[in-house]
Formats: C-alpha cells, sequence, structure tokens
C-alpha cells in the first residue's frame, strides 16, 4: 500500500508516519510544497533510524502526484468533510491512502472530484476538529491492512 501526505507541515508527525511506513512496509509519498526541510532534525528524530526502510518518493505538486499516481490501484481520500466511514473502503493491495495538511486537509474541490472515494475516521460531535495527522494515517493504514489479512507482516 501507498500513504501519501499532502503538504504536510508538522515534521514530527511526517516523521511518525514514516515509522509507521518502515513498519507496514507502505510506501511513503510527500507531496511539496512541505511545511519543513526533508533533513529537518524534528522530522530525522521522529522517524528515529527507520528512514533507510522507507519507500520514500517526492512529488513537486499536487498536480504532480495526482498525474504520477492515475494508472495505480484506486486512491483513497481521507477528510473531517467527508460522510463515507473509513471501514466501508474496500482497500487493496497498491492502493493509496491519502491525507491532507494538518492546518486545512485535503482541497475541497479534490475531495469533491473523488467523492466515492472520500473517508473519514468518525468522531464525538464537536469534542474536536480533527485527529492529529499520523493518529489518523494509523488508525487507516492498519485497518486496510487487516482487510488484507496483514500482507508480509507478521
Amino acid at each position: 500500500m501507498h500513504i501519501a501526505l499532502i503538504e504536510p507541515q508538522i515534521p514530527p508527525n511526517t516523521g511518525n508516519v514514516a515509522r509507521l511506513c518502515a513498519a507496514t512496509g507502505c510506501a511513503l509519498h510527500l507531496v511539496e510544497p512541505l511545511g519543513f526541510r526533508i533533513d529537518d532534525r524534528e522530522l530525522r528524530r521522529a522517524g528515529l533510524d527507520y528512514w533507510e526502510s522507507v519507500d520514500l518518493t517526492l512529488h513537486p505538486s499536487l498536480d504532480a502526484f495526482m498525474n504520477a499516481t492515475a494508472v495505480h490501484h484506486r486512491r483513497w481520500f481521507f477528510s473531517t468533510h467527508a460522510t463515507r466511514p473509513y471501514t466501508d473502503g474496500a482497500y487493496a493491495l497498491g492502493d493509496f491512502l491519502i491525507f491532507g495538511k494538518e492546518t486545512m486537509g485535503l482541497p475541497k474541490e479534490l475531495l469533491a472530484r473523488n467523492a466515492e472515494h472520500a473517508m473519514r475516521i468518525p468522531m464525538r460531535g464537536k469534542a474536536v476538529r480533527s485527529l492529529n495527522l499520523s493518529t489518523a494515517v494509523g488508525i487507516v493504514a492498519y485497518a486496510a491492512l487487516a482487510r488484507l489479512n496483514f500482507p508480509n507482516l507478521a
């Protein structure tokens, strides 16, 4: 599977997601502009010494990412603005799990164009606006991998 972060802004979140990717074998795609330098100390610290185990691809823009992934398996878009719960996803090997930046999420027009694959993580009322990005990625990634019977994981 592939995890994509669109314009992530907070280095420790991206580092945590990188560590998750190292643990699961998911490829990590980062879409620029990033809110940090890729060699940022906080980014490296959060990912610990697992970066060499991460299949990392940088994309110069959202358009470039969308074009590069158009021929791959399905793309799933996660947002608090979606209506379907993430548990409804019919995930398959090679799918992309796509998350937006911490402060704004995914662009509304992107969600509108891909409404059939837009998903959300249910939350209690108005208690919070959203979950932490790395927490949300972990919830969804492991749910998708569970559906696939945890391929290549012990």
